[in-house]
């Protein structure tokens, strides 16, 4: 073996005459191919992006803090000098001051710690569903005992899922794998809540749809579509658990229509434009009646949208309520010569 250059060759390396040799070996090897393995150099660390500090204050924030301080005092001075009136005039008109101003703070505190319950209680449906994700993807049976024993906490103090939750104890122990014991606590607590939340969100529907069609004012119609949706939301969240305050509500309104901005579920489009004209409501509907059955399929749109968000568990083992039944139902209702009445054969 000599340290001049050769021509490249082709060859086997699993030749006979081919002999893989350390860098250091000085033996001669005569005519056969000698394969020295070289040493790979150690991978390069990522180089991360760290995106510089900024140097701006946060105005916002002090404009909000500052504001809020000169509001308080304003409040605090205003209290003083009321009481400080009230004891001028009156003795027993400061001590009747002094305690209006003690049930206001303590209602304050109640109200403040039923916010922050309630914001709590958000939370942990929104963990319970993620947790319940993670394990319908892994299939982890490790974590699931955990998932059910939350899930059977958060629906301990409901009379009308006792049944339910004594199903789900006496079968969870006869199954096995991850997934299909969080299929079993699907079907067992969330059965009837689903039917009844699809009941729920047909019901608004169809009040929606009625009173827009016959309300002469869109003022009047914008308020009770507001109000129904909004009423809606609220009994959903509570129907599964959730009972936001209203902080936690105005948390749960904004997750909502963002849940609708990223599915896209407002817009109604021209594919269902074309299935109302399809079904011929064009030449049997007035305009008022048609808008108010927009009107509906747009609540029952936000409803199901809500139904996401405030499901404690992921649609796996049960259907989700299908849009399509219910436009049926409320063009169906559409159709009605009279309300209350069949529709023509």
């Amino acid at each position: 073996m000599s340290d001049a250059p050769r021509r490249p060759r082709a060859f086997r390396v699993d030749d006979p005459d081919v002999v893989v040799a350390p860098e250091s070996a000085s033996t001669r090897f005569g005519t056969r191919t000698v394969i020295i393995p070289g040493v790979e150099p150690p991978p390069e660390a990522p180089i991360e992006t760290v995106l510089p500090p900024s140097r701006t204050l946060p105005w916002r924030k002090l404009f909000l803090a500052g504001l809020g301080g000169l509001i308080s005092l304003a409040l605090g001075l205003a209290i003083d000098r009321l009481l400080t009136d009230l004891w001028a005039r009156a003795e027993w008109l400061g001590w009747v001051g002094v305690g209006f101003l003690a049930l206001a703070l303590l209602a304050l505190l109640a109200i403040a710690v039923r916010e922050v319950v309630g914001l709590r209680r958000l939370s942990r449906v929104e963990h319970l569903r993620d947790r319940a994700a993670l394990v319908l993807a892994s299939d982890d049976r490790l974590a699931v005992p955990g998932l059910v024993a939350d899930l059977d906490a958060l629906y301990r103090d409901r009379p009308d899922l006792a049944r339910a939750r004594a199903a789900l104890a006496a079968h969870r122990a006869e199954v096995v794998d991850g997934r299909d014991l969080v299929h079993l606590a699907e079907r067992e607590l969330m059965g009837g809540l689903d039917a009844l939340s699809r009941t729920l969100i047909l019901d608004a529907a169809k009040r929606v749809s009625v009173v827009t069609a016959i309300s002469p004012r869109a003022l009047v119609d914008i308020a009770y579509v507001a109000f129904e949706n909004l009423r809606l939301m609220r009994r959903l969240a509570d129907l599964y658990g959730g009972r936001p305050g209203s902080l936690g509500f105005l948390r749960l309104v904004g997750r909502i229509f963002v849940h609708l901005g990223v599915t896209g579920g407002m817009a109604l489009g021209d594919t269902l434009v074309q299935q109302l004209v399809g079904q011929g409501l064009a030449a049997r509907l007035s305009a008022k009646l048609g808008e108010g059955v927009v009107n509906g399929l747009l609540t029952a749109r936000l409803g199901l949208a809500a139904l996401d968000v405030v499901r404690p568990l992921p649609w796996a083992a049960l259907p989700r309520p299908a849009f399509s039944d219910m436009m049926s139902e409320l063009t169906r209702t559409a159709t009605f010569g009279k309300v209350g009445e069949p529709p023509a054969p």
